[in-house]
């Protein structure tokens, strides 16, 4: 399965999205984005609120090398945070948790989730809801395509600490 162009609608009501200048720019101009009256819009909430969405190209963002079989793209809006993982074979996320939850989905390859005691198998199209501080680690058993959707938005990356992937200390699951 090739993984599509994905085309990113993050709110950007003053989010902190991992510091602006490292994005790539939003689409705010035609073909993507054009005026349509009268459409979109609540009048008991609009009048209140009337902040746009913010239309990003995913692929454009920047693309961090956090391992050598690991790469991150990202974009955060002002409660959740949306990850592009690109990761070669062998590519390992050590066993860690944290306060987000986390939702994976396998757009391509497969991967060996582990947590609390249980494997779970992920291929193309799967997806797995991971509680907020759920110990959890993940081994790509080929090369894959992983996007992952916290919520809330991961403050810690936004703020510059590093993956948990970063480490890369932990061995091949062994059965």
């Amino acid at each position: 399965m090739r993984f599509p162009v994905l085309m990113l609608l993050a709110l950007s009501i003053s989010a902190p999205a991992i510091a602006e200048e490292h994005l790539a720019p939003c689409l705010s101009g035609p073909p993507a984005v054009t005026d349509a009256p009268g459409r979109g819009i609540q009048p008991e909430v609009s009048a209140h609120s009337a902040v746009l969405p913010t239309l990003y190209q995913l692929d454009a963002q920047p693309i961090e090398q956090i391992s050598p079989l690991i790469q991150r793209q990202m974009l955060s809006g002002a409660q959740s945070t949306l990850v592009k993982w690109t990761v070669k074979k062998g590519g390992v996320f050590p066993l860690h948790h944290h306060s987000n939850e986390q939702t994976t989905w396998i757009t391509q390859g497969s991967c060996q989730v582990y947590s609390q005691g249980r494997k779970f198998v992920m291929t193309a199209g799967m997806v797995l809801i991971i509680p907020p501080n759920t110990p959890h680690e993940f081994f790509c058993t080929e090369d894959t395509i992983d996007i992952d959707f916290f919520a809330p938005q991961r403050q810690d990356w936004i703020d510059g600490a590093p993956s948990a992937a970063a480490s890369g200390l932990a061995a091949a699951p062994h059965e």
